[in-house]
């Protein structure tokens, strides 16, 4: 009768543990960055692994009136893979994290 009572320590154990390592894992998120860029790196935008934009760079040789809508599309394609790569390194975190924890890799946290 009292070993399922251990189990259960055990389990809420393990699930404060998880918590905690999520916590951390969060914060690291925010100090982790990539950059994505477009137009030969003529557009960079930099973003945490959460996908916050953090930094834009653009070079400006690409600065002429005639222009600007070549200009707008390079800035949101190089936005745009800044956030794909930033998803993509998140879920690498994510995959390390419930690795160390011996779970599925392709278990999604948070549930």
């Amino acid at each position: 009768m009292f070993k399922g009572m251990g189990d259960m320590a055990k389990m809420m154990k393990a699930a404060k543990d998880m918590q905690g390592k999520m916590a951390e894992m969060q914060e690291e998120m925010d100090k982790i960055t990539v950059t994505g860029e477009s137009g030969a790196g003529l557009v960079r935008a930099t973003a945490t692994a959460k996908g916050e934009l953090t930094a834009l760079e653009i070079d400006s040789s690409i600065f002429h009136p005639d222009e600007k809508e070549v200009v707008e599309d390079l800035i949101l394609a190089a936005i745009k893979d800044a956030q794909a790569k930033a998803a993509e390194r998140s879920q690498q975190e994510m995959a390390k994290m419930t690795e160390g924890l011996g779970l599925p890799a392709d278990m999604k946290l948070p549930f």
